[in-house]
This record gives structure tokens, C-alpha cells and sequence, in this order.
């Protein structure tokens, strides 16, 4: 026999189980009877619910955006494009050295091999060679490094019956003059002297458009004829083969005058007496050949 459920009566209730066979049932709290208190021994001790997120250590949930391996990659290319350019030859020497072979091989295949030689340092001129260097200053030693010496340009200083040293003082004044932008390497006086100017490192303002790859040399000559006397042609000889040997050039193809440039009577002499000027190209090569 079963029993209807009783009603609720408070705020807690009972339900009514089967009394049949023995059993008995729970009666129902009357209203009004207060709660028991909660402790920790009655309180059904429930999960938490997992939180939305894991939260991050320092507090910060953790965003980790999910990028496409394509753009992964492409970042990567572009990362390696940017060092190799940023580092020139530098980075490919060390990863590849056979393409900076190639390379270079592939840029300077058109330029001959004696004109790859390199200027950066200081050549020391021989003990011969008197080295009175030019005040720094933008008329006549700018300092403007000369980073490749392809040719030797031989002028005539035009004053005839000068020395050298009152040309290099000419060169010299020009800082405060301001009347010219000239100067040259070297000049060769009447006597056979030889002073030097301006370090082989740098430029001289002496060769128009040659100025950035060439090497000057002033003459005297003791008339207007412009024609230079023994001793300033055989110290010119010597000069000029030392510098082809320095610089691995053809002093066949390499040494040039003034007038090769810009079409001016420069060294006078030579210009208007080409077959003296062969002359002298040949003694300068026999000169380097011993």
C-alpha cells in the first residue's frame, strides 16, 4: 500500500516511500523550523565549472594567432632577401662562395684584368720621390679617395723654366687664392727631381674626367716648345714605369697624355710630335720589362 505525497510544507520536504514489509518513513520538517547550519562536513563539495580560458601566469590569457605556413614562409624569404642585400658579397663569401666567383666573374667580364687593381691604402713612393703633400683643402687636395688607378696621364705645367717645387707651391696657394681647382700626383722638374703632391689614395684635381681613376704627372720643360730636357724625360721614364709595376699596367695602352682626355695640346711637345710620344711610351715599356 503506497501513500499520496505529502505535501510541501516548508522549505524542506520529505517524500513518502513504502511502508509495507517493515519500512518506515522519514516525517516532514514542520514549517517554521529553522535550517541547520551549513559546515563543511554537509555541504556537497561540487566541481567548479572550468573556466572560459587558461589563464595566462602573469595574467594574461595566452593569444596564440594561427598564421598560414605560406605566409610563414614568404616572411622567411623576404628575412633572407633583406640580409643578403644589407650584406652584399660579405654573407654570400661565407654561404656560397661559388656564386660570389660567379659573380664577379659574370660584373667584370668586359674590364680588363690589369685594370681590376684596387687603390684603397697608401702606396709608399720610392725613396727617389720627394713627398711634399698639398695642405688638405677643396681647391687642389679635396681628399676624395681614389679607389682605382686605371691609367697614368702625363701633362706639361705650360710655365716654361719653373721648378718643380714653385709648381707645387702654385697647387699649394690655390687654398687661399681660390683662383683655380688644379694639383697633381707628381711633377718632375728640370733638374730630374720629383716631388709628390697628393697620396697615390686620392684623387688630383689634374685630369678632367680621368680625375677618379687616374694617376698625374706635372712636367717643366725649360722652354715653350714644351719639350722636356734628359733629365726630366729619363726621371719621367722611371716614374712612369714604377707606377705601371705598382698598378699592373700596359705602359703600351695605360699611359696617356692630357690631350687622350679632352682633346687639349697637353704636354704640347708630344701632341704636336706623336711619333716622339711613341718614343716615350716605348722606353717607359722597356723600362718596366728589365
Amino acid at each position: 500500500m503506497y501513500f499520496n505525497p505529502i505535501k510541501k510544507t516548508g522549505p524542506a520536504h520529505t517524500s513518502v516511500h513504502s511502508v509495507s514489509g517493515g519500512k518506515s518513513f522519514k516525517p516532514s520538517v514542520p514549517s517554521g523550523t529553522p535550517k541547520k547550519p551549513e559546515t563543511s562536513s554537509n555541504v556537497s563539495k561540487r566541481p567548479a565549472p572550468a573556466p572560459a580560458h587558461r589563464p595566462h601566469p602573469g595574467g594574461t590569457p595566452h593569444f596564440r594567432p594561427r598564421i598560414p605556413r605560406k605566409w610563414l614562409r614568404f616572411l622567411g624569404v623576404i628575412s633572407i632577401t633583406l640580409v643578403v642585400s644589407f650584406s652584399g658579397y660579405g654573407i654570400t663569401s661565407v654561404i656560397a662562395p661559388e656564386l660570389l666567383s660567379h659573380a664577379a666573374s659574370t660584373t667584370m667580364a668586359s674590364i680588363p684584368e690589369s685594370n681590376l687593381v684596387l687603390a684603397p691604402v697608401l702606396v709608399q713612393a720610392p725613396q727617389w720621390v720627394t713627398e711634399d703633400f698639398l695642405t688638405p683643402n677643396a681647391y687642389s687636395r679635396p681628399q676624395t679617395p681614389l679607389v682605382r688607378v686605371n691609367a697614368i696621364v702625363v701633362h706639361y705645367v705650360g710655365n716654361p723654366n719653373t721648378t718643380a717645387q714653385s709648381n707645387r707651391n702654385y697647387f699649394e696657394q690655390l687654398a687661399t687664392t681660390q683662383d683655380a681647382y688644379a694639383s697633381s700626383h707628381f711633377v718632375v722638374g728640370l733638374e730630374g727631381e720629383v716631388i709628390q703632391c697628393i697620396p697615390l689614395n686620392e684623387i688630383a684635381y689634374c685630369s678632367n674626367d680621368r680625375n677618379s681613376d687616374t694617376v698625374s704627372i706635372e712636367c717643366c720643360h725649360p722652354d715653350a716648345s714644351g719639350e722636356f730636357n734628359t733629365m726630366t724625360y729619363d726621371s719621367l721614364v722611371r716614374l712612369t714605369a714604377w707606377l705601371c709595376q705598382t698598378y699592373q699596367l700596359d705602359p703600351l695602352t695605360d699611359v696617356i697624355r692630357h690631350y687622350d682626355v679632352t682633346g687639349k695640346a697637353c704636354p704640347l711637345y708630344y701632341v704636336e710630335n706623336p711619333d716622339a710620344w711613341e718614343s716615350f711610351l716605348r722606353d717607359v715599356n722597356n723600362a718596366v720589362s728589365q
